[in-house]
């Protein structure tokens, strides 16, 4: 049975991540993730810690693609708002997730479970738990919108409780040629090679190896039958310019 193509849309949510005093690796670990399970990311957005701008990002991009994948802004302390948030984007109550309470009562010590930790146990009606392996305190998945944490670490380690709710596409596949010769002298027989692979995209990279300059030609595509026949074309049009 022929897979369908799966994309996803990531929001990395944060006042830390646009002010600069934290730097942002969610983005790119996600989204080396989601193209290795076949789920191909098409759009990233950073937005702040601010109610409005989360819902309505949230059920713009919900609707948009197959899934969203948000971090940050689900721990214990007054600025974490992305749980309510997404409770309002779906319209629904929070209340305290009894499967969620019942982990964090065997992880933390009595006396230990105090009221801002309590506040990781409530979650939108209806959300389904990811697990989260690090400090056991659970991402959720509302429909389509998996929440997970910012911390790299901790969102990391959600990962593999968030796979087993993702229909699975096809997986991208890459293939690159370096050519010791600037972008440009190959842009305009490039843009030729993608009129005749729709299929492919094709990239070109400027680099910069032992001080000898040159590009990197890479195409990525789902059809690993086009794949190849692209990079051959490619292969022989390099030849041809040298």
């Amino acid at each position: 049975m022929k897979k369908k193509n799966i994309n996803a849309s990531i929001i990395i949510i944060g006042n830390e991540i646009l002010s600069g005093r934290t730097q942002d690796t969610n983005t790119n670990s996600l989204a080396i993730w989601l193209n290795s399970v076949g789920v191909k990311v098409l759009e990233v957005r950073v937005i702040p810690d601010v109610e409005k701008t989360i819902v309505e990002t949230i059920n713009t991009l919900r609707k948009k693609y197959n899934y969203v994948f948000t971090t940050g802004g689900i721990g214990p302390t007054h600025d974490d708002i992305t749980t309510e948030s997404i409770a309002k984007a779906f319209n629904v109550e929070l209340e305290t997730n009894p499967e969620a309470l019942k982990i964090l009562q065997s992880y933390y010590k009595e006396g230990e479970l105090n009221e801002a930790r309590l506040k990781m146990t409530l979650l939108p009606k209806g959300a389904e738990l990811v697990e989260n392996p690090v400090t056991k305190a659970p991402g959720f998945k509302m429909e389509n919108v998996f929440v997970m944490a910012g911390i790299p670490s901790i969102m990391q380690g959600m990962l593999e409780g968030a796979k087993a709710f993702l229909k699975i596409g096809n997986k991208m596949t890459s293939k690159s040629i370096d050519v010791f010769m600037p972008e440009s002298y190959v842009a305009e027989e490039l843009s030729k090679m993608q009129d005749n692979y729709p299929e492919v995209e094709i990239g070109s990279y400027p680099f910069n190896k032992e001080g000898q300059f040159g590009t990197s030609l890479v195409m990525r595509s789902a059809n690993l039958d086009i794949l190849e026949r692209c990079a051959s074309d490619v292969a022989e049009m390099v030849k041809k310019l040298a």
